[in-house]
């Protein structure tokens, strides 16, 4: 795919070499060490260590991301931070795509020096796409609870938020149950963000209708025929909710992620959201490494500062649970905060893997015929 950087990092031997020949006539100068190939590195050890992966990065001095919107799970900060922590140029191209465009965009900007870096996906489209990751470990790896990462580092949980709802409280009243959507007082508001076969945070709100209407994360068909009987009265819109459907008011219902519904609380008046009771559902969005990104270094050097305790604590400022919530708990680094302002999750669920490409091969055969 893209143009790959191998970056050189030698090491020579040339005083130790020095000092052997004065002992040794016979002893031969030390080799120099192999160049680091940034683009097969699988840790920071490859590079000698996080120094020299970061002087490595330097180097390169850019990184591109796609689909990270700013009022996304704080990413407009997390960007920020990272330029500024390491001068490294931070490239954020189409920030409102879904996780199946990353891939096509990938794709079509084989070989080109715009291609993406770096990935963050939904599950679905994570594991139809390994084909394009490269594995890697960062080095707070144990940090990571062991179901939340793919063994060698190909893909790897980075944060998650719950299922919610937002609304135009001017508009509309508070649902209290799924079953108020039905009512005619909802025609034309229910939306939700991006398409469930592309996009991760659509594909997750079909996974809370399921559970919220007798169904189970092994089978969505319930969520899928509620999309069906909304979309029959009425009430379904196939928009994809975005932060201007919102503020012009094309969408006054949106299932979303809390951190995004939340944002949006924050610059829409009259937006509220809510959480249904019962049981939550929560997902984890992915973070990899495009295997042929044109800056390897850089894009490896984000995954660092991504499960930093920094990086982490950054998505829980901005509304979303970080995969290494724990270790940071344990270890005292969390931002006790911002945990306090968000909240633990409780009664929760979430797909493994196996149930996420279940549900997105049943979503893949009926979406089309639930909203047609």
């Amino acid at each position: 795919m893209f143009t790959k950087r191998h970056l050189t990092g030698l090491v020579t031997a040339a005083a130790v070499s020095v000092s052997l020949v004065g002992c040794s006539a016979a002893t031969p100068p030390a080799a120099s060490m192999a160049p680091v190939n940034a683009a097969t590195a699988t840790s920071a050890e490859a590079f000698g260590g996080l120094a020299d992966l970061v002087t490595a990065a330097k180097k390169e001095g850019a990184l591109n991301v796609i689909a990270l919107p700013n009022d996304w799970a704080n990413y407009g900060a997390i960007k920020t931070a990272f330029a500024k922590k390491y001068g490294i140029t931070v490239n954020s191209a189409s920030p409102d795509v879904s996780s199946a465009e990353e891939i096509t965009a990938a794709k079509n900007l084989k070989g080109q020096a715009t291609a993406p870096d770096v990935f963050d996906l939904g599950a679905a489209v994570t594991l139809s796409s390994t084909e394009y990751f490269a594995p890697y470990k960062v080095a707070n790896w144990k940090d990571i609870p062991a179901a939340n990462k793919e063994a060698s580092g190909m893909h790897v949980n980075d944060y998650t938020g719950s299922m919610s709802i937002g609304y135009d409280s001017t508009k509309l009243p508070k649902p209290t149950a799924i079953a108020d959507l039905l009512k005619p007082v909802y025609k034309g508001a229910v939306a939700l963000n991006g398409d469930p076969t592309q996009a991760g945070a659509a594909f997750a709100a079909i996974g809370l209708l399921s559970v919220q209407n007798g169904g189970s994360l092994d089978d969505f068909k319930p969520g899928i025929d509620f999309i069906t009987k909304l979309n029959k009265a009425g009430n379904f819109i196939p928009v994809d909710a975005s932060p201007q459907t919102i503020a012009s008011g094309e969408t006054k219902l949106v299932f979303d992620w809390s951190y995004n519904n939340l944002a949006q609380s924050a610059v829409v008046p009259g937006w509220k959201v809510t959480t249904l009771p019962g049981t939550a559902y929560t997902s984890y969005y992915n973070q990899a490494i495009n295997k042929d990104a044109p800056h390897p270094a850089a894009a490896r050097l984000w995954q660092e500062y991504i499960f930093s305790a920094e990086g982490q604590n950054a998505f829980l400022v901005g509304g979303a649970y970080p995969v290494t919530i724990a270790a940071l708990t344990s270890s005292g680094k969390i931002d006790k905060m911002a945990l306090e302002t968000l909240g633990k999750l409780d009664k929760q669920v979430t797909p493994t893997d196996a149930q996420a490409a279940k549900g997105a091969a049943l979503l893949a055969a009926s979406w089309a015929a639930a909203i047609g």
